[in-house]
């Protein structure tokens, strides 16, 4: 049984009807929630309730959820929007009456009657919950034509496009960036007829503080907010002879595109992923876990230096692009905390156009790096200046899953029904320690399985830190290595992250390390992922399969993949020493909170 299946369990009971089934339900639960309970189905846009991701959206500005209350006694009867209308004993409600129906398909036309109709053209085809609505209520003409909003597309960022003509004041993006990432980017934008949600006075997303994190479009139900797509970039590169294109993935990817292709949600596809990217024409297919095994070796050794030299304590993972740009941002007087490794995407970029290119005998400036993101932070990490070396890109081109999955369907390949084939070499051998960056917690969890041995000589038997999974916004556990405690801070969200933050600022903290996500869940969860739509078993799935994919590895510690070693062994020297540190390690920026 859930917690929150206790605490309605726990409260008062109360009898009501509807559509004239008599139920005993919690008081003060929804009528929404109490008419799931008896299997009706209200249909809802801006209403969002992800408890496990700490992610609630209960404006009921919408009003497509509108139900009929009755009122018994002067058969005067009100609709009311079921999303935020609380149960009390004896209500009556109809969810199926003339009056209900007919006032949310009016609800769905008023707000088609100021809506682009390109459907066909529109980066949300047949992922839209404003279109899907439009058809689960055969809305089959708009009454109401006249005028629609007209502002130009916000094209500013590498990240994020704002098409704020498709906004339909939901103001899902608004809480997740407000209430859960507590980015305080977007708010309500103008009055009456051309209100839109985005940043403070309209300004372009790539002038203000927004992090790219993407859950604002992960929350909108229409193509308002989207990813800026690179797909053109990647085909041009491939198809140019003179370019040798080499791409990545990473371990978020495998667990999650699948479902692009109608498999059902944690199904491993990395065997039939890197064939389908071999038949499109890339050169060279990587895995993005052989970075995260690199920065576990770079990271684990910049945790054991702090701790012994007890120096900028507590350190704080590095892997997210998202979470890294809100501290600049947010917090600037704390930016020496964070580990200085570059993340695994970029990480391995580096290696590929300096150690790879020269085994292969390849000239760096023709070589193209791909990487396959669950992130659209990551297009903007991508261009960070100070992620280059001799003024190249260690990373050229950044796309999500959503965007691979076109670019498999646009080639024409049946996905299902490819063989498996393994990663190239010498950028392909992984271990599960690397897998489980994918999910919140394992970044830390894979860090201290090398730092462990390194620390105390002895072979860690047990792999699994149990103490620190889990879907919970902030997680804490106390790890013992050796004769030393470790205490250990996990946040996933940039909310929990603050309040991580914040104690480190206030001097509160008692961590040694810390782990932050900016997306709840982790990168199974990530702004770049195939959109859930709010359900919370397709996350849980996601990070099931992880773990499953670190079990199934038979080395499972960074610091036990040989390639690696390798590469140490003839080209970077000792982890955390000169070279490692010139190539793999990066810096940050004091920036404008705006």
């Amino acid at each position: 049984m859930s917690g929150n299946q206790e605490k309605q369990e726990a409260r008062k009971q109360v009898k009501v009807q509807i559509n004239d089934q008599h139920i005993t339900v919690p008081e003060g639960i929804t009528v929404l929630e109490a008419a799931h309970e008896v299997g009706v189905k209200i249909p809802t846009l801006c209403h969002l309730d992800l408890h496990d991701l700490q992610l609630y959206n209960k404006t009921a500005s919408c009003r497509v959820c509108l139900v009929e209350m009755v009122n018994g006694t002067n058969n005067h009867n009100k609709l009311v929007p079921s999303c935020v209308t609380r149960m009390e004993e004896g209500m009556v409600v109809r969810t199926d009456t003339i009056r209900a129906i007919t006032a949310r398909r009016i609800a769905v036309e008023l707000l088609l009657s100021n809506h682009p109709n390109e459907c066909f053209t529109c980066p949300k085809n047949l992922e839209c919950d404003l279109q899907s609505l439009a058809q689960e209520l055969k809305v089959r003409e708009i009454r109401w034509e006249g005028e629609r909003m007209s502002y130009p597309m916000d094209m500013s960022s590498d990240a994020i496009a704002k098409n704020s003509n498709k906004c339909i004041y939901c103001r899902r993006c608004e809480t997740g960036c407000n209430v859960v990432q507590t980015c305080g980017i977007l708010s309500g934008i103008g009055r009456g007829f051309n209100v839109f949600v985005g940043p403070f006075a309209n300004i372009p997303m790539a002038e203000s503080s927004c992090t790219y994190c993407g859950q604002c479009v992960q929350s909108c139900p229409t193509a308002a907010l989207t990813e800026v797509y690179h797909t053109d970039k990647v085909w041009k590169a491939i198809y140019d002879p003179d370019k040798f294109v080499i791409v990545q993935t990473a371990p978020a990817i495998r667990v999650a595109l699948g479902e692009l292709f109608g498999m059902k949600a944690g199904t491993i596809v990395t065997g039939k992923m890197v064939t389908a990217l071999k038949r499109m024409g890339f050169d060279a297919v990587f895995d993005t876990n052989f970075g995260a095994d690199l920065t576990v070796m770079e990271e684990a050794s910049e945790l054991i230096y702090r701790l012994q030299n007890n120096k900028n304590l507590p350190i704080l993972t590095n892997c997210c692009p998202a979470w890294v740009k809100f501290i600049e941002h947010q917090f600037p007087d704390l930016i020496h905390v964070p580990s200085t490794c570059k993340s695994p995407h970029i990480m391995l970029g580096q290696i590929a156009k300096t150690y790879y290119a020269e085994k292969k005998g390849l000239n760096p400036d023709n070589i193209v790096v791909v990487s396959i993101m669950p992130c659209i932070a990551k297009k903007a990490e991508a261009k960070r200046p100070e992620l280059t070396k001799d003024a190249r890109n260690n990373v050229d081109i950044s796309i999500t899953t959503r965007e691979i999955g076109a670019m498999i369907k646009e080639a024409g390949i049946e996905f299902d029904r490819l063989p498996d084939s393994e990663f190239d070499s010498p950028l392909g051998e992984t271990t599960g320690a690397s897998a489980i960056f994918g999910t919140a917690g394992g970044v830390i969890e894979a860090a201290l399985r090398t730092a462990y041995e390194w620390m105390t000589g002895e072979t860690l038997e047990q792999v699994e830190f149990e103490e620190l999974r889990g879907m919970e916004g902030i997680r804490k556990a106390t790890v013992k290595v050796g004769d030393q405690e470790l205490n250990i801070g996990i946040a996933s969200g940039l909310g929990n992250a603050r309040v991580i933050l914040e104690e480190i600022r206030e001097r509160k903290s008692q961590y040694h390390a810390i782990e932050i996500m900016a997306c709840p869940g982790g990168c199974i969860a990530g702004g770049g992922q195939p959109y859930h739509h709010g359900n919370e078993e397709i996350i849980k799935k996601r990070r099931d399969a992880i773990y499953e994919e670190d079990r199934r590895k038979g080395i499972r510690k960074s610091h036990g993949n040989k390639e690696i070693q390798a590469l140490y062994k003839t080209f970077l020297g000792e982890p955390f020493g000169e070279k490692a540190h010139k190539l793999l390690h990066t810096h940050f920026e004091k920036r404008e909170r705006i």
